[in-house]
């Protein structure tokens, strides 16, 4: 398959290995609405794509996601109907992850939070760079964590756990995040690549088709979770746009103040 119409994200082949690397707006790979869109059709595509069987998942630079750019919150904030339009992509971008059939590796090189740490969350194998800090402060943004955040966290640390994260907005580190089980595994920088790779060539040197389909159906609960949580998520996470207070607390991160809020 040709990747070459994609503006935000990079592919590199290595034989039957693809790497997806997300290059956002800034140094810490925020996402503008051109991603977004590109996000709600990439995993469709890697489906498709018959050269590769093993899709490795990172970001350019010093982090692999850090959320939604601040003009794209804004542009959201002052024009709600641009909110309500990436919905579908919103969905897309939920249901491609977990229907790739191909195991897709993690390479969490930097900060992953809000949207940034669903998408790495919802990948097979996590491994992160221990230096790397990972959460989802949706609500600190006066957002309801509704792009995935709700699905994945309660799988993989359990509800109280994942409750104190999402209701909090608070990061913890890749480090910490290993050790609890949200990720597989947190390792010095310079050994980040070559544990990807470990793990990569364990994928490949099994039988290709065994390994698609047993992923496939780990993922069945998780799509049909995600096909009962994703639209009252969403519509709250949009209803949740209009509110004072999330402009407020849009305002205060861009003019570095506490936000004053007052509980509208």
């Amino acid at each position: 398959m040709n990747f070459d119409d994609y503006e935000t994200i990079l592919f590199e082949r290595n034989d039957k290995v693809l790497t997806v690397t997300l290059d956002g707006v800034g140094p810490f790979n925020g996402v503008n609405e051109q991603m977004h869109i590109e996000l709600g059709r990439v995993f469709h595509d890697l489906n498709n794509d018959l050269d590769s069987d093993v899709i490795i998942l990172t970001g350019k630079g010093k982090a692999f996601c850090a959320g939604a750019d601040m003009r794209f919150f804004e542009e959201m904030v002052e024009d709600p109907k641009k909110f309500r339009n990436i919905l579908p992509d919103a969905k897309r971008i939920i249901n491609g992850i977990l229907e790739l059939e191909k195991p897709l590796v993690c390479r969490m090189n930097g900060a992953a939070a809000g949207f940034g740490a669903s998408i790495a969350l919802m990948s097979d194998i996590i491994i992160a760079d221990e230096r790397a800090k990972i959460g989802d402060p949706h609500v600190k943004a006066g957002l309801v964590a509704g792009d995935g955040g709700a699905i994945i966290w309660p799988q993989l640390i359990g509800y109280a756990r994942a409750k104190e994260y999402l209701l909090t907005g608070k990061l913890l580190s890749a480090t910490d995040a290993a050790t609890m089980g949200l990720i597989n595994y947190a390792v010095p920088a310079e050994q980040l690549d070559e544990k990807v790779n470990e793990i990569v060539q364990e994928l490949l040197f099994s039988p290709r088709w065994a390994v698609r389909y047993t992923k496939t159906v780990m993922n069945l609960p998780l799509r049909e979770l995600a096909t009962k949580i994703t639209d009252a998520a969403v519509a709250y996470e949009m209803y949740t746009n209009l509110m004072v207070d999330r402009k407020e607390s849009v305002a205060a991160f861009q003019e570095k103040r506490a936000p004053n809020l007052t509980g509208e």
